[in-house]
């Protein structure tokens, strides 16, 4: 059997069982439109905190971000937001348990939990902005020797806690009640997976949690919905590549991408419950050496992977011609380890074990354009109507081809507006552009009707009469 073998912290060294792993949870925002195929991300900022950090976890509301330091036995709340005058500063530093490995934060924001692995406990922090008892320790569980991973529930009803202990044949994941209006709350059921289970991962609709077993190379998947006959045991087992660590799922839950530590790749399998091949491996992509953590985008598009010295980037988007293969690499800090990305997918962080560091990724993005302007009335005011535009980093520019309707006018922030002075249909095409690339051209055609009433002339006016008309 061969552990996870991430660096560990020198002091303890000898006594750890496994490496830790880390991924990221993150709310659903998808851009419209067509997207060039230009991109290049960048590192725009490093952020010193405590000793050896590992993994990270972002608030809902993108605000904040909470770093792991194993050999420090604390975790670091970052102000992440972007409109803050400390952006990007630590903002507190909270003592937590022995070795913590891992955090995962409530989808409402409010509680980040964060596992002990020589604590064999999880520690439970306030996070809610409005407390007055914010970033503070407020519960300590007892779970299983060597917890490791932890994964939220997005119904906020469990947490799931991979408990290592393969040198002892434990092999299980804790489920924990953490609803705060339960009778049960922080009770913990006990739940036999593969072994060596070191990550884990719950589908959006919270059904079914995905759990890797790095020491005999699989991953479990666990029925986790209540009201299932099977709930609580473990309903499939696939094999993957070699000592698999961080199991991250798509935002649409099609799709979970497993990062093979001793392989060096990335395992994608089928999570569609829907799908012939739900959970099988249907392609394994080639990545840096050693990737132990991934995090998707929250569109879904791309995966973020942290490997021996870089970041990798996989195209994830299945309508994309270049899906599921590696389209760029980003130096980072020394031993990078986990990735997050905030709710918006503008950034993602990335802690630096031996830095002692978190690297900000700004995630850059071809322009988009997406719009279907409505028709209109010869001599009447069209009003104004914006084309949804989208890129980063801005300014995103917008211009037109082909002929507007006489009378209206496009800015160059994509707003329509004017009056027609003229009937008849009219096509023209948008491209968005910014500095990373264009968007493919948006045709459009507007229509201008004219709903003047005809004039009558004299002549049909006096022989009217005439004819009895």
């Amino acid at each position: 059997m061969t552990a996870l073998d991430r660096p560990h912290p020198p002091r303890r060294r000898a006594r750890t069982a496994a490496a830790f792993c880390v991924g990221a949870l993150a709310t659903t925002m998808i851009f419209g439109g067509a997207v060039g195929t230009a991109a290049a991300d960048t590192v725009v900022e490093t952020i010193a905190v405590d000793n050896y950090p590992s993994a990270l976890a972002i608030t809902p509301d993108g605000a904040h971000a909470y770093v792991v330091n194993i050999t420090g036995d604390t975790v670091s709340a970052i102000d992440i937001d972007p409109e803050s005058p400390t952006v990007n500063t630590v903002t507190a530093t909270i003592p937590v348990g022995e070795s913590p490995t891992w955090v995962a934060i409530t989808p409402d924001g409010s509680r980040a939990y964060v596992t002990n692995q020589w604590g064999h406990s999880v520690s439970v922090i306030d996070t809610d902005p409005t407390s007055p008892t914010l970033n503070t320790f407020t519960t300590t569980i007892p779970v299983i020797d060597n917890p490791l991973g932890i994964a939220v529930a997005p119904d906020g009803r469990h947490a799931y806690v991979a408990n290592y202990k393969v040198n002892w044949g434990g092999n299980t994941v804790s489920a924990i009640d953490i609803d705060p209006t339960s009778p049960t709350l922080n009770t913990v059921t006990t739940i036999p997976v593969g072994w060596g289970p070191s990550m884990v991962a719950v589908t959006p609709d919270s059904s079914h949690v995905y759990v890797t077993n790095n020491a005999d190379h699989t991953v479990s998947v666990i029925d986790a919905d209540p009201t299932s006959p099977t709930v609580n045991t473990v309903t499939s087992t696939i094999s993957v590549g070699g000592n698999p660590g961080m199991v991250a799922l798509t935002p649409d839950g099609s799709r979970g991408y497993i990062a093979d530590y001793d392989s060096g790749t990335v395992s994608i399998i089928d999570t569609d419950p829907t799908s012939p091949t739900v959970n099988t491996v249907t392609s394994t992509i080639p990545v840096g050496g050693n990737p132990g953590m991934v995090a998707l985008t929250p569109d879904g598009s791309r995966a973020y992977v942290a490997n021996q010295a870089t970041v990798s980037i996989i195209d994830t988007d299945p309508t994309s011609p270049t899906v599921n293969t590696v389209t760029s690499t980003i130096p980072v800090g020394a031993s990078p380890h986990a990735v997050a990305i905030t709710p918006d997918g503008s950034h993602a962080y990335v802690t630096n074990t031996w830095d002692r560091s978190v690297s900000v990724i700004r995630i850059e993005q071809a322009a988009t354009v997406t719009g279907n302007p409505p028709a209109g009335v010869l001599g009447q005011p069209y009003g104004t109507y914006a084309f949804t535009v989208a890129g980063r980093p801005g300014p995103v520019t917008v211009t037109t081809t082909g002929t507007l309707p006489d009378g209206l006018t496009l800015t160059d922030s994509g707003v329509l507006s004017g009056i027609p002075t003229k009937a008849g249909s009219f096509t023209f095409t948008v491209t968005a552009s910014n500095s990373v690339g264009d968007s493919d051209p948006l045709s459009v055609t507007v229509e201008v009707t004219d709903t003047t009433p005809p004039t009558s002339t004299g002549s049909l006016s006096v022989l009217g009469p005439i004819f009895g008309s």
